[in-house]
């Protein structure tokens, strides 16, 4: 059975990881979640335990803390004063299950709105109950404390303009409200509100198989969504103890960095939009374009592929994949280059780029950002070379850094990743191996239809696994890997049956965007539009 590292007490949580974080440098808080054990079939202390993930500063240790709540008062200390990352988890824990953080500065809801009702990912929370939001939400409560704590008083309301942009808004990307207080053009105050796209992803993961599971996975960064399913699968791989095959691994490298490509391209694409360069995000977009065309001949689907399953592939390699593929990346090269010989020695660039929306290297730790944000504060943090997985230390290619984070490096960092990612598919064509894509294993992937069709057991194996799904062990694991935004993590919780009890996603931009608030305060407005593309937020993933 897989168990948590440490199990303490809930009035012990607070030390417990201020020792880690200031002792034993345990520097990144990486998510917070609960467990609710009503329908668990084993006894455990109480209903309700909580989850904190954390990654040492030398990213190569990650630590799960775990404390068993106190069921008559459901109420701990607050860690939000040790992580910034710690404001919207515990949010977001109470939110789903009702679970109070003593001492937290907003209390209230993230993912639902504010008419809600209960806690959805309470295991008798019933799920037919429609809630519908009747009344709009002001975000004063919010706004009005946060000026106060800036020495704004209320007769100075009248001297600022209160304006929203988004969700509606098109430069938002995504369904963003951001609701900010302006002197001006310059951004005093930020309150960030999320949860229109909300589409329940981890209750929907608890009626469905683990299988069923994959294309839920595919609407979290839908602009890279192969690296989901990668990231999904691995985690339940790792559960049941399977080594995939050799061919698998490198298939999934392949694809995994060609849609770490598109991600980027997406991203620098819309940024050189929002800040007037139409032409760059043609010149760009046109070999991802050509990439989906690879990813509908593979997969069958353009953009939410559902291309692995546990245990394996969907599909092999087609005739001619090599050809197409050496195409798109040489396209993908040259795109880049005509990108940057219109923009970097282009003043009016570097202006609107340079300096703007910076993020510092401790604050992007504290609150949990990773992947290109971090790495562009001058953090060298990438699960690829830190936590390698399915090969990647054997390959020859360079951690991206930036050296002052704001969003000239951001650009650079994604634009130099993409070059990266073409070194090791480049790599891996070379070194792909012949073989089989999928594991032979009766109690996990569905047999060849030639069993199913004739011989009785290939047809009870198709039944049992379609019906009951792949009985994975009992007990909780954290899985990650490097996604097109970071640490993307998996905490799933089995009791055993083929269906998950729980999955609780680590999503990348959820932490993203909660730190944004902070990073545009001060700074002007058309800035804060250019930071937020620069950051890549996907809607999907932050609402799940």
């Amino acid at each position: 059975m897989l168990k948590p590292d440490i199990i303490v007490s809930p009035n012990e949580i607070k030390s417990t990881i201020k020792k880690l974080k200031n002792e034993d440098g345990y520097t990144l808080l990486l998510d917070i979640t609960a467990i609710d054990y009503l329908k668990y079939p084993d006894v455990t202390p109480s209903r309700f335990a909580l989850i904190y993930i954390l990654r040492d500063k030398t990213f190569k240790k990650q630590m799960v803390v775990k404390s068993y709540v106190d069921d008559n008062n459901l109420s701990v200390d607050t860690i939000s004063d040790l992580y910034e990352a710690a404001n919207w988890a515990e949010r977001e824990t109470y939110d789903q299950y009702g679970i109070k953080f003593i001492g937290h500065p907003n209390m209230k809801r993230v993912l639902n709105h504010h008419q809600f009702v209960g806690h959805p990912l309470r295991k008798d929370y019933r799920i037919t109950d429609g809630q519908i939001c009747t009344e709009t939400e002001d975000l004063m409560d919010e706004m009005l404390p946060l000026l106060k704590s800036k020495g704004f008083k209320e007769s100075d309301l009248e001297e600022l303009m209160l304006l929203n942009v988004g969700p509606s808004h098109p430069a938002s990307h995504g369904t963003i409200r951001n609701f900010m207080a302006l002197e001006g053009e310059t951004i005093a105050a930020c309150v960030t509100e999320i949860g229109y796209l909300h589409r329940g992803f981890e209750k929907a993961c608890e009626t469905h198989t683990y299988s069923q599971a994959i294309p839920y996975t595919d609407r979290l960064n839908y602009c890279s969504a192969i690296l989901n399913n990668i990231g999904y699968a691995k985690a339940v791989e790792d559960m049941l103890g399977l080594d995939i095959t050799p061919r698998a691994k490198m298939i999934r490298i392949i694809i995994g960095e060609l849609s770490r490509i598109t991600d980027h391209l997406v991203c620098n694409a819309a940024n050189m939009v929002d800040m007037g360069g139409l032409t760059n995000f043609w010149y760009i977009f046109a070999p991802r374009d050509k990439a989906y065309d690879i990813l509908s001949k593979l997969t069958g689907a353009r953009l939410t592929n559902s291309y692995t399953r546990i245990g394996g592939l969907e599909f092999d390699l087609y005739d001619g994949f090599e050809e197409d593929l050496k195409d798109v990346l040489r396209d993908v090269e040259k795109a880049i280059d005509d990108a940057l010989s219109l923009v970097e020695r282009n003043r009016i660039f570097q202006d609107r780029s340079q300096d703007v929306g910076v993020i510092k290297s401790d604050f992007a730790l504290s609150a949990g950002i990773t992947g290109p944000n971090l790495r562009a504060t001058g953090v060298p943090f990438d699960l690829r070379k830190d936590k390698p997985y399915y090969g990647y230390e054997n390959f020859d290619f360079d951690v991206v850094v930036g050296s002052h984070g704001d969003v000239y490096d951001r650009f650079m960092c994604r634009f130099e990743e993409s070059r990266q990612s073409i070194r090791i598919i480049e790599q891996a064509m070379k070194e792909l191996p012949d073989g089989p894509i999928n594991l032979i294993a009766p109690g996990v992937f569905l047999p060849a239809k030639k069993d199913v069709y004739g011989n009785i057991e290939g047809l009870m194996n198709q039944f049992k696994l379609t019906f009951e799904g792949i009985k994975v062990p009992k007990g909780e694991y954290y899985g990650f890997t490097e996604a097109g935004n970071g640490e993307l993590g998996f905490h799933i919780t089995s009791d055993g049956s083929g269906t998950p009890y729980k999955v609780k996603c680590r999503p990348p931009c959820f932490y993203s965007l909660a730190a944004y608030s902070k990073i545009v305060e001060n700074s002007m407005l058309a800035d804060a539009v250019i930071t937020m593309a620069s950051m890549n937020f996907i809607a999907g993933e932050f609402d799940r």
